[in-house]
């Protein structure tokens, strides 16, 4: 068999997306052999390897679970602890199965947060060529007026790019749904702040198909193969 990269291997298992497989790696969580692997480009023999993340052996991962929890303040999406951050998502889901954030919420926010060791369904929900709908509702200091919500539906500049237009809602004086279709970092929380609104609160309630629903802050489901697969529709 051909040698093939790592991080394509760990998304042909299933685990990540190669995007989120790189962070991986780059984390320290993905030994080749016994060896920890940090160096990006590293390619492997996947019938003689032996790749294991976080300890946990690649070739025998069978069973694919998708969650969707409601993500409380102060929980990062990470894999990895650390003093700063000791509180990560994974912390709050009760399953034998090692599974991934897909995609990020930043510390403050809440909402829904898909947890999957599916890595074809991370791809159908992260990669940019998805345009994956994400809708969230903010809530602002301030009412906000028209103008500004006129500027985040055209579309903002953040780091000399244009953002994709949006679709905004407003659903009291000071608060607003939006409906975004790339995933840029702390993107809501930026562009608000770029038209001169700075975030109070933010809560994802929907992604493409999925809704947050009834899902109390810090509980999370098992989704149906018929959620998945409207998923990755």
């Amino acid at each position: 068999m051909e040698p093939v990269r790592l991080n394509k291997y760990l998304s042909q298992q299933g685990i990540a997306s190669r995007r989120e497989a790189d962070r991986l790696i780059q984390g320290g969580l993905v030994k080749v052999n016994g060896k920890t692997i940090q160096e990006m480009g590293v390619k492997i023999d996947p019938e003689k390897d032996k790749v294991e993340v976080d300890h946990f052996q690649m070739k025998s991962k069978k069973n694919y679970v998708t969650i969707a929890l409601n993500k409380p303040k102060g929980y990062v999406c990470s894999m990895k602890k650390t003093k700063l951050d000791p509180n990560i998502v994974t912390d709050l889901v009760d399953l034998p199965e090692r599974i991934y954030p897909v995609g990020r919420l930043d510390k403050e926010t809440t909402g829904l947060l898909l947890l999957t060791n599916d890595g074809t369904l991370v791809n159908q929900i992260i990669h940019p060529s998805s345009e994956s709908e994400k809708e969230y509702e903010v809530t602002f200091n301030t009412p906000i007026p028209m103008g500004a919500i006129k500027k985040l539906e055209s579309g903002v500049k953040l780091n000399g790019e244009k953002t994709l237009p949006t679709r905004v809602k407003k659903t009291g004086p000071a608060k607003i749904r939006i409906i975004l279709k790339e995933g840029k970092n702390r993107q809501v929380r930026r562009i608000c702040q770029k038209v001169g609104f700075p975030v109070k609160s933010l809560k994802r309630i929907r992604i493409k198909s999925l809704k947050l629903g009834s899902l109390k802050q810090g509980e999370w489901r098992q989704l149906s193969e018929e959620e998945i697969g409207e998923l990755k529709g």
